[in-house]
């Protein structure tokens, strides 16, 4: 396998209704926007939600994430309407371990944009494209027990939950010990 580092990545990836494109310096403003405006649904689930910042909080993480992105060591991705190229939210390839080579893909939408089966297209999109052109052997989706959900997106895109780990978290909102569920796919199961 040639270097990491050396693997080309589109400007965007594009499904039916979105493109998903790489995290950029100066998305900070739209990205805080869209946490702002869907703060009390995500900080039951994503520490980042939980405390106030700033925009310009919110624009170093990114181009911290952008850093990462460009060394391949972790892929965090902005998720758009092609009709108006509106940001509805983020996704991403996390915990990339080239070795065997797995990913898992994480998200988290704008509340305005829920329920409306925009994160399971993006799911089926980036899964088929971890397979096809980063070439993986699996790929993970982590998420609380209790986040019924995000665990409707594996569930309905054919993932196997191969296991939940017991007491393996911390809730967000304090010290109750949670449980996180572990979906998996891999290329022979994927359609």
């Amino acid at each position: 396998m040639k270097k990491p580092t050396l693997l080309n990545f589109p400007e965007k990836i594009e499904s039916e209704r979105l493109y998903i494109r790489p995290c950029l310096p100066g998305d900070g403003k739209i990205v805080h926007e869209a946490i702002v405006r869907s703060k009390e649904q995500l900080k039951m689930w994503l520490p980042f939600a939980k405390e106030e910042r700033t925009v310009d909080e919110v624009e170093d993480g990114i181009r911290q994430s952008y850093a990462e992105f460009i060394k391949r060591t972790d892929f965090r991705l902005h998720i758009f309407l092609k009709e108006t190229d509106e940001f509805i939210g983020s996704t991403g390839f996390h915990r990339v371990d080239w070795e065997i080579p797995k990913v898992e893909i994480g998200y988290w939408l704008d509340t305005r944009h829920t329920r409306k089966g925009y994160m399971r297209e993006v799911v089926q999109t980036l899964t088929t494209f971890a397979f096809d052109t980063l070439q993986v052997n699996r790929v993970e989706i982590r998420c609380d027990e209790k986040n019924i959900a995000s665990r409707r997106i594996p569930e309905k895109l054919g993932y196997v939950l191969e296991g939940t780990l017991r007491n393996d978290d911390v809730s967000v909102s304090g010290p109750e010990l949670r449980n996180t569920c572990i979906y998996a796919v891999i290329p022979s199961d994927w359609k």
